[in-house]
């Protein structure tokens, strides 16, 4: 803006000097009543030349500074003091943003790497791999941390000489209605450090399941990674009283004519097979169902056998003795906001109340909290039981007729006397669901974001995950990207709106294993809690909740999604 501003009062300029000699010289003639003017002429032109010349020296630096970017201007200090977006939201190009998906993905091969194995029997085995407390006792005090240390075998017995297996810890009560998840440390080299935070009093069991062994979680990251079509799509296009029903996938390997549907800014497409006499504008339904596909090994498969997911190591062990033991009394926590830093475990489960580790829930009244606030839930079917949470919980809010049918369509409820606006949207390809649902309003999350202009009474909730886990972790992480830049997007011209993370949840063991394990979505839990660690949103470790209250079910039940909900309420209020 600087530069044009320059430029047009160069050129301003110019014209000035012109125009002044010229009427300079009209005033001399007519006073002077010269007949022989001629000299003068020559005199005011060199005149007007010289003084061109002097302003078209000085402003050649100008001239360059129109062909530069901001970033080199040499006001750039006080461009920055101004406008500190400049420096904040660099363009990231498509280019970008590939590099850094394959940067990612690289980290993660080399933290998964190949396991191959000649028989079942040199993989971990739950029942001969050993679990010894460290420095046991008989009675353990309250915020104490218990120690187990295991030592992982084959099933002859044999110590590991490597890590890599996808275990999960956790200790409950449940005549307390009590749980929490415990950490586990990877030594790779066959052994683990299991801790436990003991967060209450009472008879405390442990567990540590076998949900997969390295060698089946290296089969599983390999054939997550090699194809896209675990899962067909067929589109419904319409035109007319006929309708016609086409193949469709984020890669599809056909000869005939495509239709594309591209994002165009953040490069991400969605093919099918165009039909013929249509038109790719007619696509107006679509639903999946699995394919009889795999790209594991029939040895691999084996190690995905319901008796072998999920194994108990810690089958023998005795309860646990946990007694108050007069300690000081814990200090207050601060209420929980965003940006707080994460700890693992995230918090425990008292009386199937959801208690944080670092701060504290207050109780929150949801009618005072929502009053005047316009609420996004964008994402998968998780965050849409919230949707359905606030309208049993709020008596006021009411449906409004989006004119769409199917659980997927888009809901909107409202509370005119409050100013509540509460809506949910799906997210884009891929949606799996064997339900048809409408596809004339589907959009990428990283445009709904860009639509929403903003304010501090503005609070959008992401949740992303399930639907991808039957892909390459590659889409994953672009459609994180491009969410990510979305929300930076918002945060620059709205930086008092609330974003919120809810990170995807533990779901069912034995569905599916090779599309749907858990071991996919831990990894998904990782990257989006790395992606998004810059910027200031908050975070629901809807992971780790899960684990805790133990519920290993795609969607939690009420209790669980009523615990999310008042993690939201302190953010917000």
């Amino acid at each position: 803006m600087f530069s044009i501003f320059v430029f047009i009062c160069f050129v301003w300029l110019c014209v000035c000097v012109c125009v002044f000699c010229i009427v300079s010289c009209r005033i001399l003639i007519m006073k002077t009543r010269m007949t022989n003017y001629k000299p003068l002429l020559v005199l005011l032109f060199l005149l007007a030349s010289w003084i061109t010349f002097t302003v078209f020296q000085n402003a050649t630096k100008l001239w360059t500074a129109l062909n530069l970017p901001i970033s080199l201007h040499p006001w750039n200090f006080i461009t920055k003091a101004s406008w500190p977006e400049a420096s904040f939201h660099p363009v990231i190009s498509a280019a970008d943003t590939e590099l850094r998906i394959k940067a990612i993905v690289e980290k993660l091969d080399q933290q998964i790497p190949p396991r191959p194995f000649a028989h079942v029997n040199t993989t971990t085995s739950a029942a001969h791999s050993t679990a010894t407390v460290l420095n046991p006792r008989h009675t353990y005090c309250r915020g104490d941390q218990l120690d187990v240390l295991l030592e992982a075998r084959d099933h002859l017995g044999r110590r590991k000489q490597y890590g890599g297996d996808f275990l999960r810890a956790r200790m409950s009560s449940p005549a307390l209605e009590a749980g929490a998840s415990g950490k586990v440390t990877d030594f790779n080299n066959g052994t683990y450090l299991v801790s436990f935070t003991l967060f209450w009093e009472g008879q405390v069991s442990l567990s540590l399941l076998l949900i997969h062994p390295s060698e089946g979680v290296s089969a599983l990251w390999r054939a997550r990674n090699q194809g896209y079509d675990r899962v067909i799509f067929t589109g419904q296009f319409a035109n007319g009283t006929s309708q016609v029903n086409t193949d469709c996938a984020l890669v599809l390997n056909s000869s005939a004519e495509l239709c594309q549907y591209l994002d165009a800014q953040d490069q991400e497409a969605f093919y099918c097979v165009r039909p013929q006499y249509m038109p790719c504008a007619a696509l107006t339904h679509m639903h999946s169902k699995n394919k009889d596909v795999s790209y594991l090994s029939k040895q691999e498969k084996s190690l995905f056998e319901r008796s072998n997911v999920g194994v108990e190591i810690m089958e023998n062990f005795n309860v646990i003795s946990v007694s108050k033991c007069n300690k000081e009394t814990v200090p207050v926590k601060e209420k929980c906001k965003p940006g707080m830093t994460s700890t693992v475990p995230s918090g425990h489960v008292w009386k199937n109340t959801w208690n944080p580790a670092s701060c504290n829930l207050a109780t929150v009244e949801m009618n005072k909290c929502l009053r005047g606030k316009s609420v996004y839930l964008l994402g998968d079917s998780t965050v849409r039981q919230w949707m359905e949470h606030f309208k049993r919980s709020i008596r006021t809010l009411k449906s409004v007729d989006m004119h769409e049918s199917g659980k997927l369509q888009h809901q909107l409820a409202v509370d005119l006397d409050r100013n509540i606006n509460i809506q949910w949207q799906k997210h884009g390809y891929p949606l799996i669901g064997s339900i048809t649902y409408s596809v004339k309003e589907i959009e990428y999350i990283a445009r709904a974001i860009d639509r929403i202009g903003g304010e501090k009474n503005t609070v959008i909730v992401i949740s992303l995950g399930q639907h991808f886990r039957p892909f390459p972790i590659d889409v994953f992480i672009r459609r994180v990207l491009n969410v990510h830049k979305a929300v930076q997007r918002l945060l620059l011209r709205s930086p008092d709106t609330m974003v919120i993370i809810k990170a995807e949840n533990i779901r069912e063991m034995h569905n599916d294993v090779e599309r749907f394990s858990d071991f996919h979505g831990y990894i998904q839990y990782l990257a989006i809690k790395d992606i998004f660690q810059d910027l200031n949103v908050g975070l629901i470790d809807a992971w780790d909740i899960t684990i805790a209250y133990g519920t290993n079910n795609v969607h939690p039940p009420e209790h669980v999604v009523r615990n999310q909900v008042n993690i939201f309420l302190n953010y917000i209020c």
